[in-house]
This record gives structure tokens, C-alpha cells and sequence, in this order.
């Protein structure tokens, strides 16, 4: 039985097990964090594959280093994907549609930041380059509101420890529907649309982050919604990708992506979907 090293949180982890167990994949975690590590005497066994590089960078080279396996997606496609502003650029020079941004490379002056907002209608958003779950996005309904969310980002930078000190400023789509769109080796395999309760959204929330308190229900996406979500995981080569649309009357666009999602619920995939991710994890471990 092949056996895959899972560092991803919880509930994919205990999602896995049993369905991939019947395929003949053990699938065991790897602890790469939030604990002590002997670097010379690592504490994993030995297994064949890995799901996808564990979530910090330092540690995640520990258990890389000791563990010797390819993984599913490795650590070149956790930071093409978390670098929002790479994520972008390459989809726009593909042809692919994105929001408009702008990214700032701090330190920069306020007046650089104020003529950026320039190019925008209010509100804009203003986003952490390489935060996820929402984290620390923010909506800024006029120059004033964007100076003080910039002068937050500059204290939080000011502590040497930062890494990425770049953040953007973005267009806001008003009604835009949000789905999380699942694609695994190149094919669509899910989509749900992520909607905020009334109450939260009469309270003057806007995130559809389900760490936010979004639910996610599964819808059928059009063809070309999914035609776009995989152009998507193409064009960053990413074997296991969740992409965020965001869909007007008039446009659809690709928001973020995210190379370590959570896998959801089966009944939010279309069927084979635990089969084809065997496939793949497999096929990855031959590499």
C-alpha cells in the first residue's frame, strides 16, 4: 500500500483517510509544526509521496529534507499560488481575466499610493500580498479610509521579522457572486458558491470567506466558469488548485487562487473524484 504523508490541517486529513485507504493509499499526517523536532533524528517514517509542502516554509524544509518524497503540489506551486501579485500577472500576461491591482512595494510615499487609487472607482480593496482566509483585507471607501489602512500596513511592516511587505490595491466588484472552484490535474472536479447569511451582510460584512462565516453550497457551474478555472491551474501549473471567481452581469474574473485548499465534503465533488486523485498521487509518486 502506497503510503501519503498528509501536513494539511484536520479535517482533510480525516476526509482522506478512509477513501483513499480503499484505493490502496495509507494516509498518515505529518506534523511539521506547533511542536519540538530532532533534526537529527527526524520523527516520520518513511513514505512514498506527499499531498501537498507543509504550510510554513522553515518547517515545511525540515520535513521535505527528512522525508525525500515528491509531493502532489510541491513548494514551488505553495508560492506561486500565495503570492497574490505573481497569481496576477501570470494570468493577466495568459489573456486570462483579473481584477484590476496595483501592487505597492513598500516603502513607498502616500502620494504614490494616492495616485494609484486614482486609476480606481471607490470603494478599492487593499489586500496583504501573500495573506490567506482573508486576512487582513480591507475595503476603503475613500482616500482618507486608504491612507489609514496604509499607515496599519506600514506599522505591521515596520517589525524586521515581516516577509512580504507588498500588498494591493484592487478594484471592488459590487454583487459579485464568489465561488471556489476545484480543479485536480488539469479537470474540473467542484464548485460551490460562497454567500454570507443576511444577518451578516445587513451588519455590513463582505467577505465570503467560510472562515469568515460564509456557507458553501454546491452549484453546477457553467461551462465556461470552468473552462476558466482551468486555463487557471494551467497557466500556474498547479496540480491541486482551488480558484475564486468572482462573477458579475458583466465579467467573471479570477480572484485568488489557493494551492493548499481543503478538501470539502464529497458531495461537493463530481464523481470519481477520489479515484482521480488516487490516480494522480500515484502517477506523483513514480515521478
Amino acid at each position: 500500500m502506497l503510503r501519503l504523508a498528509v501536513a494539511t490541517d484536520a479535517e482533510t486529513y480525516e476526509r482522506m483517510r478512509e477513501p483513499l485507504a480503499a484505493r490502496d493509499v495509507r494516509v498518515d499526517h505529518v506534523q511539521s509544526r506547533e511542536r519540538t523536532i530532532s533534526l537529527t533524528d527526524p520523527p516520520w517514517d518513511e513514505f512514498d509521496v506527499g499531498f501537498v509542502y507543509p504550510p510554513r516554509l522553515m518547517e515545511g524544509g525540515v520535513a521535505d529534507a527528512a522525508l525525500g518524497v515528491p509531493w502532489v503540489n510541491d513548494r514551488e506551486a505553495i508560492l506561486r499560488s500565495r503570492n497574490k501579485a505573481d497569481v496576477i500577472t501570470r494570468l493577466a500576461d495568459a489573456g486570462l481575466p483579473v481584477p484590476e491591482t496595483v501592487m505597492v512595494s513598500n516603502p513607498v510615499d502616500e502620494s504614490a499610493v494616492a495616485a494609484a487609487a486614482e486609476d480606481f472607482d471607490s470603494p478599492v480593496v487593499v489586500k496583504p500580498n501573500s495573506t490567506t482566509r482573508g486576512v487582513g483585507v480591507a475595503k476603503a471607501h475613500d482616500l482618507d479610509s486608504l491612507l489609514g489602512v496604509v499607515d496599519y500596513l506600514d506599522l505591521v511592516h515596520d517589525f524586521h521579522a515581516t516577509g512580504d511587505k507588498s500588498y494591493l490595491v484592487q478594484e471592488y466588484l459590487p454583487g459579485a457572486t464568489d465561488y471556489r472552484v476545484m480543479v485536480l490535474d488539469g479537470e474540473y472536479i467542484g464548485a460551490v458558491e460562497r454567500r454570507l447569511p443576511d444577518d451578516a451582510l445587513e451588519a455590513g460584512q463582505w467577505k465570503h470567506n467560510v472562515h469568515r462565516g460564509a456557507e458553501a453550497s454546491r452549484v453546477d457551474l457553467d461551462p465556461e466558469l470552468r473552462e476558466l478555472a482551468e486555463r487557471t491551474a494551467d497557466v500556474l501549473d498547479v496540480p491541486f488548485l482551488g480558484v475564486d471567481l468572482l462573477v458579475t452581469d458583466e465579467r467573471a474574473v479570477v480572484n485568488e487562487t489557493n494551492a493548499r485548499p481543503t478538501i470539502d465534503d464529497a458531495s461537493k465533488y463530481v464523481d470519481g473524484f477520489w479515484d482521480d486523485l488516487a490516480d494522480l498521487i500515484r502517477r506523483t509518486a513514480e515521478e
